[in-house]
């Protein structure tokens, strides 16, 4: 599950509750909870990287959704034998590029209780548990609509982590050899990790996820900088 619903509230657990109901034995994972609100263009970028390294016939419920109840489309997406059921925003449109393409379909598959507000619980949790369990819902092959005008790698803040740490949409390995990043005015120091810095001195390296990463070595990132997601930073030649 990857979502922006946070850990407070509801809806985690009945989302949950679906899935138990409708895929017993089948584990899920809270991959996620508090992707960027609202953002599916961040987002889209994180869900890309986070799952990477699952293997096929995961199914990912990916629900950052504010425009539920209006007509963007209900989608599954197949990209590298993973599934993906989400909206049409853009969300899931990174994770299919960096796989070099998916297959879609416009899930046409509706439960008997449908809600207006609450797609994730009342027909993207379903219809993930029915791909867990091995069962195709009614869908019609389509073309997505969304994020297909973004770039493959986002020079932007697309996360920032508790302990103020900001996650980039740049793939670290696409980095050029002896480049700087530049933020909010500074340029951080490049590293292989924390403690290669010193206290509360900015860093960047590639972190866990294969992305860049702005970090400060026991301190915050996104205190020292002013930072948030959305905050755009520049490959510059190292000075």
């Amino acid at each position: 599950m990857f979502t922006d619903f946070g850990h407070q509230g509801p809806y985690m657990g009945q989302m949950e509750a679906v899935l138990a109901g409708l895929a017993p034995g089948i584990p899920s994972v809270r991959l996620l909870c508090d992707a960027p609100a609202f953002d599916a263009r961040a987002s889209a970028y994180l869900l890309a990287a986070l799952t990477a390294p699952f293997p096929a016939d995961t199914v990912f419920l990916c629900v950052v959704d504010p425009g539920v109840g209006s007509p963007r489309r209900p989608l599954i997406m197949k990209a590298d034998g993973r599934w993906y059921v989400g909206p049409d925003n853009g969300l899931l449109a990174i994770a299919a590029r960096h796989a070099s393409g998916g297959e879609w379909w416009e899930i046409t598959w509706r439960p008997e209780h449908l809600s207006t507000s609450f797609h994730g619980r009342d027909l993207f949790a379903p219809v993930a548990a029915m791909l867990a369990t091995g069962t195709m819902p009614e869908a019609a092959p389509c073309v997505p609509e969304a994020g297909v005008d973004w770039p493959d790698d986002l020079a932007e803040v697309i996360y920032v982590d508790a302990y103020g740490n900001l996650f980039t949409g740049l793939r670290a390995e696409r980095m050029p050899a002896g480049a700087d990043v530049e933020i909010a005015g500074h340029r951080p120091v490049r590293t292989r990790t924390f403690s290669d810095a010193r206290p509360g001195e900015l860093l960047w390296y590639a972190n866990a996820h294969g992305l860049v990463e702005i970090a400060a070595n026991q301190g915050s990132a996104a205190e020292t900088l002013g930072a948030g997601v959305g905050t755009q930073l520049s490959i510059a030649p190292s000075a």
